[in-house]
């Protein structure tokens, strides 16, 4: 693949132009804005890719300790259980004097970052930013400087908008509800009254986006009590939009957020975008705006104590990774108590900084790519010269060992490309480029120097690129006990051009001769189902398999009195991030539950639980469950693992799948809750059949087996 220097010239050239966003003008119902309104109030976050979330507040001053434990953050006022007198006491200590929020937005520009997310309050209460409403402030602290303001200014100065999180959730409130258990001698509800609550944060939301200039995102968080619900998110949307129109509001406003994988739930729920929490999901979403937030070690706020430092190559490639998916990246950094970021912060983020300088043509203002995840790394494409040109950046991680860098499914040649290296594009690095089957090659690297982080090729497509996915191959399970139906299919199909999905069952290579698919297929049989999509006789996509085995159901076990619905249920107290070794520990109390329920527990918070017994199978079959909790839980039958729920979530629900004969099952169910809501639910039937909740008297313990 020869290099056309003048065009490359004036493609890398462009790339490094900033192309500013048209101003939406949204209709006076925000909820009624056209595609084109919401395109346009969305295009600036959508160029920007990378943010900076910074998490600061009272709670940076123990950095981490109360007590003899170490592990806290932001959430210490009610992980160490600390009375509101004791923890109001940290204003006074509160002077942070080496601030400078000039700075601040100075190293989030040089690391590549576009936009700024600060905590103007978390769920401690505490606000950043001087509020008339409360004196629980940054204006009552020896430092009596309006913090927010400062960095709103220092972050349009250096071309950063600046965005505003806000919880929903507050510890300090004396209206806010729930209450946490621990609280009840400190701080008992009285009186409190939620709807004042909800117009005391009404009003704070108004400073917010009425005192700060333009205010580029609204970041709510702490919506998952059970005070709010997606009518009141639905409210403080509206708000936020008719205060700043062009204002971009989180999905965290109301109620349609699901757990920490952050995206919204199916329905019309308020919010511009998902929130994906410390993970990224595994596709992107076509028409989904998503943003996943992480930190660099293991807390939000400043914790002295957290040494796990993620690498500056890992931050880097999951930049790559969530901008190959369409997403944005919201990176965290805590800082200190005297107002400084921590140096092993400030070093990730000048790296990260030195890889953007080179490659951040190929992270901001693109698009997904065409592939998703590649062997040797991810893709970006972009548009230059009026959209006369797809320039498609390839992100690679691992370089083959033969040099070869494979794209599945183009049916398009490129005309043009170039490889960057830590010091700029290579121009004299010739790539050359072939077909082969269904796949594009791309080749010569194997004597190119890369960068260690991540190297990135840009390669250009004059007329736009076209790609070809691999067949999509579909069925309720991949275990089945008699028969199982699978379909195949293939979105590029056209009643004037069809495709023809040729397939295997012997996990062979589909070829010109192999079965047309013309309906769906029954399986008797276990097999591996290989397929690709042909036009004539000439392969157009990736091939496509999947495993399908047929089992045989566990046995059931029998019974000899078994006393109907209840289970044998185990109490813990404990402070934990994920599921005990439950056989390690002694339970405070032993009793029974009817089915798989929260009632009867020793307290909300820092508790866990252990369900044993047996469960009842009307009719042999492959069963599907779903386990949901906040925080962990794991289901085991039959000794095997279904659903692996554990860490600390939101309510979210997991399932699995378990071949099953008719009888009873031993069942075992593992939960645990460190702080905040607590749930746990289990849901079950047939696969292709919906889940119901299953009732008690699906349950049963061995009458000898009492405690």
């Amino acid at each position: 693949m020869r290099a056309r220097s003048h065009i490359a010239a004036a493609a890398l050239l462009a790339l490094g132009v900033l192309v500013a966003a048209a101003s939406a003008q949204p209709a006076a119902d925000p909820f009624a804005e056209t595609p084109a309104q919401h395109d346009a109030r969305m295009a600036w976050w959508r160029d920007a890719r990378f943010g900076m979330f910074i998490h600061w507040g009272l709670y940076a001053i123990p950095a981490g300790r109360w007590g003899d434990s170490t592990d806290h953050a932001e959430w210490i006022r009610t992980t160490a259980q600390i009375p509101v007198d004791e923890y109001d006491a940290l204003l006074e200590r509160f002077n942070p004097v080496n601030f400078d929020a000039a700075a601040w937005a100075r190293t989030a520009r040089e690391a590549g970052m576009r936009y700024i997310v600060i905590t103007a309050k978390h769920h401690d209460g505490f606000c950043l930013f001087d509020s008339a409403h409360t004196d629980f402030d940054v204006m009552s602290t020896p430092f009596g400087r309006d913090i927010i303001r400062e960095l709103a200014d220092a972050a349009r100065a250096e071309g950063l908008q600046i965005g505003f999180y806000y919880s929903i959730m507050d510890w300090h409130h004396p209206d806010y509800l729930p209450r946490r258990g621990w609280e009840e001698a400190d701080r008992p509800a009285g009186d409190a009254d939620f709807e004042r609550y909800e117009d005391y944060l009404h009003a704070q939301v108004t400073e917010l986006l009425t005192n700060y200039g333009p205010i580029g995102v609204m970041w709510f968080d702490g919506e998952w009590e059970s005070t709010w619900s997606e009518a009141r998110g639905r409210d403080l949307y509206a708000l936020c939009r008719r205060l700043q129109p062009d204002v971009i509001v989180n999905n965290r406003v109301g109620a349609g957020r699901e757990g920490m994988a952050g995206l919204t739930r199916q329905g019309a729920f308020a919010g511009d975008f998902g929130t994906p929490e410390q993970e990224v999901p595994a596709t992107g979403i076509p028409g989904v705006d998503w943003e996943s937030c992480m930190t660099m070690n293991d807390h939000w706020g400043y914790n002295a104590f957290d040494t796990r430092w993620k690498s500056p190559t890992t931050l880097i490639r999951t930049l790559v990774d969530i901008a190959s998916k369409g997403g944005n990246f919201l990176l965290n950094v805590g800082p200190r108590a005297d107002g400084t970021f921590p140096p092993e912060a400030v070093d990730r983020l000048r790296e990260m900084g030195r890889w953007m300088g080179q490659n951040g043509s190929g992270i901001s203002e693109t698009q997904a790519g065409p592939f998703g995840t590649l062997p040797w790394g991810r893709t970006t494409l972009s548009q230059f010269g009026d959209d006369r040109y797809t320039l498609l950046f390839l992100h690679v991680f691992n370089r083959p060992d033969d040099g070869r860098l494979v794209l599945p499914g183009v049916a398009t040649d490129p005309e043009f490309g170039r490889l960057f290296s830590a010091n700029g594009p290579i121009e004299s690095a010739e790539l050359d480029y072939r077909r082969e089957g269904a796949n594009g090659v791309i080749s010569g690297l194997s004597q190119l120097p890369l960068n260690s982080h991540c190297s990135v090729i840009l390669v250009a497509f004059p007329r736009g690129i076209d790609v070809y996915a691999a067949p999509t191959v579909s069925a309720p399970t991949s275990e089945f006990t008699d028969t199982l139906t699978i379909t195949l299919a293939h979105d590029r199909g056209t009643p004037e051009s069809p495709l023809a999905l040729r397939y295997t069952l012997d996990a062979t290579d589909p070829s010109p001769t192999s079965p047309a698919y013309d309906g769906p297929l029954v399986l008797h049989e276990s097999a591996t189902v290989r397929v690709q999509a042909y036009r004539g006789d000439t392969p157009l996509s990736p091939i496509a398999e999947r495993r399908f085995e047929r089992v045989e159901p566990i046995a059931a076990v029998r019974l000899e009195s078994p006393r109907l619905g209840y289970l044998r249920r185990e109490h813990y107290e404990g402070t934990w991030d994920r599921l005990p070794r439950f056989d390690a520990l002694t339970p405070v109390r032993t009793d029974e539950s009817r089915g798989v329920t929260l009632e009867g527990r020793t307290r909300d918070e820092y508790i866990a639980q252990r369900l044993t017994g047996y469960l009842y199978v009307r009719a042999a079959g492959v069963y599907r469950f779903g386990l949901a909790s906040d925080d962990g839980s794991r289901l085991t039958i039959a000794g095997r693992t279904v659903v692996d729920n554990d860490g600390l979530h939101v309510t979210e629900e997991r399932t699995g799948t378990i071949a099953l004969g008719e009888g009873w099952h031993p069942i075992m169910i593992e939960y645990f809750n460190r702080a905040g809501g607590y749930s746990l639910t289990l849901r079950g039937e047939v696969v292709g059949r919906d889940m119901i909740e299953i009732p008690g008297r699906a349950f049963a313990v061995e009458s000898e087996r009492e405690p």
